[in-house]
């Protein structure tokens, strides 16, 4: 059956006797595949696509509503008649389909879908390309064909990197509140003007990637874009699909790679969206205990139902294919894992070995993986995991989940608690800041500074930080030292690195005004230089999940609150030293071990955090430092230098 279903998949062909097929747009074949979960092209099939049938232009629309008695398509084109347009049920798969002559792109549509106890149900497709914009609630005919792409070079190199070894430092982005324009009702710049905005600033400070919130379109702004309702639909807030490539198309040329925030773990329960799709529960699980998540109000996927695995798998490769997207953040990735996440007992139910695993989406993760990164190697699947859960980023095909990255949520937790403490009381607490790298090699890791950090009264970055306005910033350039210098690649939320003081808001924009004070533009001017060392020197991103790339020097300084470490290049030159003073408190005289093949060499000053043009007290650091034979620290050799209250040193050898 798989043979004559993949046979027929490729459409027009012949009878053995030389009769000719007539052309079917949604075959046999087709729904097969997506009854099995592998139709990894359905988004082609199913939603609203330009056709032509017996010569005639128009549009074939398809939806899958298995337990739908009728269904219609309702739209401006028919004056949303609701008996003028009625769907032809395929076959037993539940897919529905109709070619309607002369509809254009452009037209807004929903299905009217009845149920056999007769209810009427207004549902927005699926599969739309586009959305009315909010409050309204249709979608829109789009065809997402022509679009000029001029970044072939970027795409065609994308896949032969070992992503492993190359640097990734992200900058989290939410559009509508990245800028806005004055006055101007709403405010949000189209994707084509944010695009040409954040193409300068990301490459004026070195980022190498964007991740990009709440891009799926979604009915309420106050979610993020973390309810969703389009999964394959770039939100109409911004503009058009094409609009959104051109933000994509442009970033490319720009050597920016760009990354959705996706969740495939949870969707809104407004009206017209997923949820009770035909009348009854499709997309998500019927039973309330695995088909809802009482603290989030929202309904969660059946990943045990094949097309639903279809649907989301195909998701994927949809924005892969159609938008050059180069990787997904999974939202939430915990909560889909544990069948008893932020539920009380009797609120879930166990798995058939009784236990809170989810079986099903734990297949789901392996399958996703396996298909896109098997086929696209250079794709990145980050998994924002929570917890302490094995195998996240272990190899496609064993036991592991097979996503790219994990994002580090520990390493995160233990920045933000130890920075946020008073110097005093640092001592106390040391061990925070290196206990990360006794579990870094067991996953491939990404370290975040992101939005959840800056909101809900956490406070911004440099508001986390403890004493005055001079001690805050400073606190806040050791730490993103410490951050860049540490094992796992980057992520920072859009405004923190120039200092952000107001907790983020999607209503607003970032506070750019804050850029004509000296310690905001110090501080961006500081993160701006990190980035260009970040890129610059192999040793911080070659080697990210092994010792071979990482040696303490100084890891038990409690008394002092410092920390000295060695980033190591796969070469073995150009290592960097990185000493770290977390007090108010100048270290004069502070001697630092270092390795034994520094012999007869000099460590070359690369940057030093005080600097009064970074926003510093101004403190210096010899430009270059002699080795010396006197033990340190179970170390022969040596290095003595002066260092700055709250401040970071990062030398070369």
């Amino acid at each position: 059956m798989a043979k004559k279903a993949a046979e027929q998949a490729k459409g027009n062909g012949t009878r053995s006797g030389g009769e000719k097929i007539e052309k079917v747009f949604i075959s046999e074949a087709d729904q097969y595949l997506f009854s099995q979960a592998t139709h990894y092209d359905i988004y082609k099939k199913l939603g609203a696509h330009v056709s032509e049938e017996r010569k005639k232009k128009g549009v074939y629309f398809g939806v899958w509503a298995p337990n739908a008695s009728r269904v219609h398509v309702i739209g401006s084109f028919n004056g949303w008649e609701e008996d003028a347009h009625e769907m032809k049920k395929l076959g037993p798969v539940g897919i529905w389909g109709l070619f309607i002559p002369g509809v254009q792109p452009g037209e807004m549509y929903k299905f009217l879908i009845t149920t056999p106890d007769g209810r009427k149900l207004y549902k927005a497709d699926p599969f739309a390309n586009s959305a009315e914009y909010r409050p309204g609630t249709a979608s829109v005919i789009t065809d997402l064909r022509g679009f000029p792409w001029k970044d072939e070079k970027w795409m065609e190199a994308r896949d032969g990197k070992e992503v492993q070894k190359q640097p990734m430092a992200i900058y989290e982005c939410h559009i509508g509140s990245f800028m806005k324009h004055p006055g101007d009702g709403e405010g949000f710049y189209t994707y084509r003007e944010f695009a040409d905005k954040i193409a300068d600033y990301l490459k004026e400070m070195k980022y190498t990637h964007v991740e990009l919130m709440g891009v799926l379109e979604h009915p309420y702004d106050g979610s993020w874009g973390y309810q969703v309702t389009g999964y394959y639909a770039p939100t109409s807030r911004y503009g058009t699909p094409k609009d959104f490539m051109y933000l994509v198309d442009k970033l490319h040329r720009m050597g920016v790679g760009v990354i959705l925030d996706w969740v495939p773990a949870h969707f809104a329960t407004d009206a017209h969206g997923l949820a009770e799709f035909d009348g009854k529960c499709i997309f998500e699980h019927p039973d309330p205990r695995l088909g809802s998540h009482p603290d989030w109000g929202t309904k969660i996927f059946n990943y045990g139902k094949p097309e639903v695995k279809n649907f989301l798998i195909a998701n994927v490769l949809f924005w892969l294919r159609e938008f050059h997207i180069d990787g997904i953040r999974v939202d939430a990735v915990a909560s889909m894992l544990y069948l008893d996440y932020g539920k009380k007992d009797g609120q879930w139910v166990p798995n058939k070995f009784g236990g809170n695993q989810n079986l099903e989406a734990i297949e789901f993760f392996k399958h996703l993986n396996s298909v896109v990164r098997g086929t696209y190697p250079g794709f990145l699947t980050i998994a924002e995991e929570s917890t302490a859960w094995p195998n996240v980023t272990g190899d496609i095909g064993g036991d592991a989940l097979g996503f790219t990255f994990k994002w580090n949520m520990g390493w995160m937790h233990d920045f933000c608690e130890y920075m946020k403490l008073d110097p005093l009381y640092r001592k106390g607490n040391h061990y925070a800041m290196t206990f990360a790298m006794s579990y870094n090699e067991y996953e491939k890791y990404i370290l975040p500074l992101s939005h959840d950090e800056v909101v809900h009264l956490k406070c911004s970055m440099v508001n986390k930080m403890p004493g005055f306005q001079m001690d805050k910033y400073a606190n806040l350039r050791v730490g993103y030292t410490y951050m860049f210098g540490h094992c796992g690649k980057k992520l920072l939320f859009m405004g923190q690195d120039f200092g952000q003081e107001r907790e983020w808001s999607e209503e607003r924009e970032l506070d750019w005004f804050l850029l004509q004070e000296k310690s905001n533009l110090g501080l961006q001017n500081y993160v701006k230089e990190l980035l260009k060392l970040y890129r610059k020197y192999p040793a911080l991103y070659e080697i990210d999940d092994s010792w071979d790339g990482f040696e303490w020097m100084n890891a038990d300084d409690a008394e002092n609150s410092v920390y000295a470490f060695v980033r190591k290049s796969s070469k073995g030159i150009q290592n960097l030293l990185f000493v770290l003073n977390m007090t108010p408190v100048k270290r004069e005289g502070y001697r630092v071990p270092v390795p034994s093949v520094s012999v007869k060499k000099k460590y070359k000053l690369l940057l030093n955090s005080d600097e009064e043009r970074f926003g510093g007290w101004g403190n210096e650091i010899a430009g270059e430092i002699t080795v010396e034979k006197v033990p340190c620290k179970n170390k022969e050799y040596s290095i003595c230098m002066d260092l700055p209250p709250y401040g970071a040193a990062v030398f070369v050898f």
